[in-house]
């Protein structure tokens, strides 16, 4: 079997095997293979959220109360530890996929995930001793999801013709980025009945999926035997580790700074983390079988489709976040919520973000099939701008049913983006470097949304510093408060109320304490810890760190747009020169040295 790559009106044809198979495949084996690596995604994101909602519980079951001094470490890494994981090593897995067998490292990761769900569910310890056994197995249940979404593209990619696979990664991207919303309402409504749920519920779905993976999956691709290149993986996984953890604690304060920024552990983090990462570059050019295939990025569909994906994550990463305490902190209590019950709330209120997600995934998808990504992809990241825009000029107390429309319309244009762009990238890519070229894309896609995070947090503090702790000052002297209590309340890091209110706490209740409150009337306790004295306190400077962070969003979104549009026209590498959709000879997307 033959490639043909044009190359200005030439032809280059090289060959490529294919892989033996145990008997023909079935009929319907694309929709096989689009049901278990959809389900495989799903059940990923859904754990890489569940445990937002669920943490107040998870913390009260294990005796840890997780906005103490010295306790940020347990809240930070049950939050980010995961996505940390996904992001350090899915470039890698999706490397000894394309080795290995991306079935295998596929199935494998199934039975990881669920194998570490299980242990998660059986924590028998409380307070510090289980703080970090729930991070450690967070973190090995972060590698099995690794698994999945390094080699759940590249599946589908070798699965399906490139006229189809638009509408399959459409199927797909829908359910990875629903997932995310789902799990804050499994998490929501799980949790109260038992922590231990969150885990649980994923061990079941993991059973099936792997016996079910492992009866019916097939391997398409060949594979390449190859050493594992040791210095590119270990200088790549120490140095995104360092540059994330720099960025973790970055939003945390330091001595009498509101945030960590100036922290030295901080900036050393961030400054070796990036020396390493030049050093991986380097290496990277010099070893015969590399991890991060950068010939690949000689491919501008590719190029074009990866750089996009992180602009895009990185107007997005942090959205959910502010979202959430907007809704917990301040919206949800206004309209008679309890503080307690706010995150299962929250959660519902999204809702229809996934709507619109779920509809536009897959449409968009076949569309791109037809009419190519860039249309698509492109609009698709303008209409996010938009969205973020009208985001802005909600006022704080609003109208449900306007934030729910601009929610479906941001969900509907985020994924118009994600399925042909996604669908694009992994189409560019000749069949042998798939799975590192899914891993690759994943990687800068997940790095960017623990980028956005430390971004939106830091927008978010900075705003609210300005003007929170003369209001919290002064709201609390007016009821009944001593101005000592008053003034150590006011000097507290902003960050402590945003967790507090994110977390379901009463974050006045949290922030006074019981002894500065017991000393105040009924009346002025009923007043401090209602519904409406702290959202009323924290909305205006709330509103200006919410609208800088969106002003950055607005700013990253245009940007994706600008670098899908570069991507050029249709473009898709197949080893059957009849599925292949060439290049425009004025627009050449890949190098004889990528594609033969």
């Amino acid at each position: 079997m033959t490639t043909t790559v044009p190359r200005g009106g030439s032809s280059v044809r090289s060959r490529v095997r294919r892989p033996p198979l145990d008997g023909p495949l079935p009929n319907n084996y694309k929709w096989i293979a689009l049901f278990i690596s959809t389900l495989g995604m799903f059940m990923a994101t859904i754990d890489a959220s569940i445990v937002l909602i669920a943490l107040p519980d998870i913390f009260r079951g294990i005796g840890i109360d997780p906005l103490e001094a010295g306790n940020s470490f347990y809240l930070l890494w049950m939050i980010l530890g995961f996505i940390v994981v996904t992001s350090v090593l899915v470039t890698t897995l999706g490397r000894l996929g394309d080795i290995y067998g991306r079935v295998r490292t596929y199935n494998l990761g199934f039975a990881v995930f669920t194998f570490f769900s299980l242990l998660l569910t059986v924590t028998w310890m409380s307070g510090h001793a289980a703080g970090i056994w729930l991070i450690v197995l967070r973190l090995f249940q972060g590698v099995g999801a690794a698994m999945l979404m390094a080699n759940s593209a590249a599946i589908l990619t070798d699965a399906f013709p490139a006229e189809e696979r638009g509408m399959a990664m459409g199927v797909n991207s829908a359910a990875a980025f629903s997932g995310m919303f789902v799990g804050l309402v499994l998490g929501g409504i799980l949790a109260p009945v038992n922590w231990r749920l969150i885990f649980l519920v994923s061990v079941p779905i993991g059973l099936f999926a792997t016996i079910f993976g492992y009866a019916k999956l097939r391997e398409l691709s060949e594979r390449r035997p190859a050493k594992i290149d040791w210095p590119g993986n270990i200088t790549f996984a120490i140095g995104l580790i360092l540059v994330m953890v720099g960025i973790t604690y970055g939003i945390e304060p330091y001595g009498h700074d509101t945030m960590g920024w100036t922290n030295p552990f901080v900036v050393a983090c961030l400054v070796f983390g990036i020396i390493l990462l030049i050093v991986f570059g380097i290496i990277e050019t010099k070893v015969p079988e590399p991890m991060f295939r950068l010939q690949l990025f000689k491919i501008r569909a590719f190029t074009a489709g990866v750089l996009a994906s992180f602009l895009a994550a990185l107007s997005r990463g942090g959205l959910m976040f502010m979202l959430i305490i907007w809704l917990q902190g301040i919206w949800l209590p206004l309209h008679g919520y309890d503080f307690a019950r706010t995150p299962l709330w929250a959660g519902l209120a999204m809702l229809p973000l996934t709507c619109g997600f779920l509809i536009a995934g897959p449409l968009s998808g076949v569309l791109s099939d037809r009419y190519g990504a860039r249309p698509f992809a492109t609009g698709g990241m303008l209409g996010v701008a938009v969205c973020f825009a009208l985001l802005e000029f909600l006022p704080i107390n609003f109208p449900y049913w306007l934030f729910a429309l601009v929610l479906l319309t941001t969900g509907l244009t985020m994924s118009m983006f994600g399925s042909p762009n996604r669908a694009a990238v992994m189409s560019s890519l000749p069949p042998e470097h798939r799975g590192a070229g899914s891993g690759m894309n994943t990687t800068f896609q997940n790095s960017a949304q623990v980028l956005s995070i430390g971004i939106f947090f830091s927008l978010l503090i900075a705003g609210l510093s300005s003007s929170l702790p003369a209001s919290l000052y002064h709201g609390l002297v007016a009821h009944g408060v001593s101005t000592s209590a008053a003034t150590r309340v006011s000097h507290l890091p902003p960050v402590s109320t945003l967790f507090a209110a994110f977390l379901g706490y009463n974050p006045i209740q949290h922030l006074v304490g019981s002894n500065v409150l017991a000393q105040l009337t009924t009346a002025q306790r009923h007043t401090l810890t209602g519904r409406s004295f702290f959202p009323g306190l924290i909305a205006a400077p709330f509103r200006s760190g919410l609208h800088a962070a969106l002003d950055f969003a607005i700013v990253a979104s245009l940007a994706a747009a600008a670098a899908s549009w570069t991507r050029g026209e249709r473009y898709a590498h197949s080893p059957n020169p009849d599925d292949m959709i060439p290049p425009d000879t004025d627009a050449e997307l890949i190098t004889k040295g990528v594609a033969t």
